[in-house]
């Protein structure tokens, strides 16, 4: 039976590499597949190893089985990409199957796309320098078409210095709003329109990206009308695409970059699909390189984490509001929320351009117009500072939002705590902010499992540095929080409690300090953790062994800075050094009884650090809110404090006053 076999693989072979009988040599690939072809199959590979994972989306309705992109392991040369791709072909032809490579990738991540059977998927996870395999997946344009009542938003004139690539659908060039504004790419990487009786107008196919583009520098109805923006179409008519083609687009992006370097730049990414791990890597390293990613939530009132691009933290998310500043939702279908989400905008019946004629317009709603209007106001930002990074830029972005203007209660409850409540706005022309000035946000991790001593991460963005770390959790169960390094990166580690139903991280982020900082810790469980000198303090952490923590004393401040320790406990200080930056506290301990005690930095101050003094009442947790440090109790009849570490670049403002 094996000599009938291997006749029958060998009758193939001819066929697929026509060999004759001469004396020409065969190519490399041919040789492959022979001696592969002529192994003995009763003879284990001389090679063993670990199979690489493999990954498919969550959306099942969204998978395109027999479609695969393999990634390499970081390190990995083209040449070897290559080879390991010709491997692939002589095992799958080995075994009677022919596969087609679509695709291959070099810039973010070295791999390729791979159209094959999935009974091939366990040979291709064996093969050397593959990290793993991730089956392709859809992408979608994030935009409803409801016929609500038209808004009318206030634009800007400005973003001339700024460079917009937008992922999307086609764009119909000749429109008034955006002639002379928008030049499509020779780039086009999009599947085939689903059903038979697909008409693709110009119209219908260039719907999506038409308004897109208007909403982002359209003459009338744009944010930014000095910007230009690039087409690069990886959607089709009916406004759909794959991961796989957004990978490539995104690698074209960067190709073009490096032949015609062009700064600042914003990528707008006006869809989602399913969780995609090599979507999102893909979209950190361009956020490394220097450019600026902005993403669509995603429109299923779902949790924005469960979606790529969106859940990448090194994109900037977009939500959608509705005409009252509130969640955008009717139904089923509405903006996605949570941890993930950066900031909102106007996503309702936003007017721009039709695609239906050159002078037309039309209004369309949804996380994609959203998305188009933060790239508005981010290339506004970048225009005015165009050195800032894209963690400088959130940064900016979030001081300018308006803040607390959504209802808590148009949240599902458990994303209420997590989801910003920030609806972003343009500058105010007196603005004198810049990419140097003292900004932090808060970062939440996902809430950790319930189980007793439990651990959660909450990171700060590639550019941002962690100035304090709190912990949270509803029922007040937790055992504190502490402060880790890993891969160079400092984390917020939280601690659920004995009893707990789960904790959160909640890391502050920050941008523009100057300074050199580090978390130092106590040299014994109950000692200060100190600040050398000439460190400022700008916040404290303590964590406990033993599944219970007790809310520290209160931080002394001085020439020197520490952070004190319950008996059992470690405590850890922020310490940073630096001329420029001074800190100090903020305490509001109310007389009597509240479940929640807040206190707030003054102006030309920003909030680095939050904690809880308890009384004797069992203190939830603490976390910074905006400005605004939060303190939540579970209970007791002694009252809690809370006290907020406020710090400033002091040698700004000296010379601000003394003009």
């Amino acid at each position: 039976m094996k000599s009938v076999v291997t006749v029958c693989c060998l009758s193939f072979l001819l066929g697929l590499v026509a060999v004759v009988e001469t004396d020409e040599d065969y190519t490399e690939d041919e040789e492959m597949i022979l001696s592969l072809i002529l192994q003995d199959d009763t003879q284990p590979e001389a090679e063993s190893r670990p199979s690489a994972q493999f990954y498919r989306c969550t959306k099942d309705a969204w998978r395109m089985p027999g479609q695969y992109i393999v990634v390499m392991r970081n390190g990995t040369h083209v040449n070897q990409v290559e080879r390991t791709a010709r491997r692939l072909r002589a095992k799958a032809a080995k075994r009677g199957y022919l596969i087609e490579i679509l695709q291959t990738y070099s810039g973010a991540f070295h791999g390729f796309l791979v159209k094959m059977s999935s009974d091939v998927l366990h040979m291709a996870v064996k093969l050397p320098h593959v990290e793993y395999i991730e089956e392709d997946s859809s992408i979608f344009a994030q935009s409803i078409p409801w016929n609500l009542q038209p808004v009318i938003l206030v634009y800007s004139d400005d973003g001339a210095k700024v460079g917009v690539y937008l992922l999307d659908t086609s764009v119909q060039v000749t429109h008034r709003e955006i002639e002379d504004r928008v030049m499509v790419t020779d780039f086009n990487s999009v599947p085939e329109e689903d059903g038979v009786r697909v008409h693709r107008q110009a119209s219908q196919c260039d719907s999506h990206g038409t308004h897109t583009a208007g909403v982002v520098s359209g003459r009338d109805s744009g944010v930014a009308r000095g910007a230009s923006v690039n087409s690069v179409r990886v959607l089709n008519c009916q406004g759909k695409g794959t991961v796989s083609g957004a990978l490539a687009g995104l690698e074209y992006i960067q190709s073009s970059l490096m032949s015609q370097p062009i700064r600042p730049v914003i990528v707008l990414l006006p869809f989602v699909g399913g969780f995609s791990r090599t979507l999102n890597t893909a979209c950190r390293k361009m956020v490394e390189s220097d450019t600026v990613l902005i993403a669509a939530a995603g429109n299923y009132n779902d949790d924005a984490c469960l979606y790529s691009p969106a859940s990448e933290p090194e994109v900037i998310t977009v939500g959608a509001v509705n005409l009252a500043d509130q969640p955008l939702s009717t139904g089923t279908t509405g903006t996605n929320v949570g941890r993930c989400v950066d900031v909102f905008a106007p996503g309702d019946d936003i007017i721009s351009a039709s695609s239906d004629c050159s002078t037309c317009f039309t209004t369309k709603s949804g996380t994609s117009q959203a998305a188009a209007h933060v790239a508005g106001i981010a290339a506004v930002l970048l225009n005015l500072s165009p050195n800032s990074s894209s963690a400088e830029l959130l940064q900016q972005l979030l001081h300018h939002s308006v803040r607390q203007i959504i209802n808590p209660e148009s949240l599902p409850l458990n994303h209420r705590l997590t989801t910003p409540n920030m609806v972003a706005t343009l500058p105010d022309s007196t603005s004198t902010l810049i990419g140097e000035d003292l900004l932090c946000r808060s970062v939440w991790s996902e809430r950790s499992a319930v189980k007793g001593l439990a651990t959660t991460t909450a990171r700060c963005r590639h550019g941002e540095e962690m100035l304090s770390c709190s912990s949270f959790s509803q029922n007040g169960a937790r055992a504190g929080e502490r402060v880790e390094v890993s891969n160079g990166q400092k984390e917020c580690v939280a601690v659920n409690g004995n009893g707990g139903h789960g904790v959160f991280a909640v890391a502050r982020c920050c941008t523009g300090h100057k300074a050199q900082c580090q978390m130092l810790e106590s040299p014994k469980r109950g000692e200060v953790a100190e600040c050398p000198p000439d460190h400022q303090l700008t916040g404290c952490s303590s964590s406990s062994s033993s599944g219970d923590v007790s809310d520290s004393d209160r931080p002394p401040h001085g020439s020197r800075g520490a952070c004190p320790a319950k008996r059992g406990e470690m405590s850890y200080a922020s310490c940073c050094h630096t001329s420029s930056l001074e800190c100090r506290l903020k305490e509001h301990d109310p007389t009597g009884l509240s479940e929640q005690v807040e206190v707030s930095c003054e102006d030309s101050w920003t909030l680095t650090g939050c904690q809880g003094l308890s009384h004797g009442s069992g203190v939830c947790g603490a976390f910074a809110l905006g400005n605004t440090c939060v303190v939540h109790t579970s209970g007791g009849d002694k009252g809690t404090a809370a006290i907020a570490t406020c710090c400033r670049h002091q040698l700004y403002y000296l010379s601000e006053a003394s003009v």
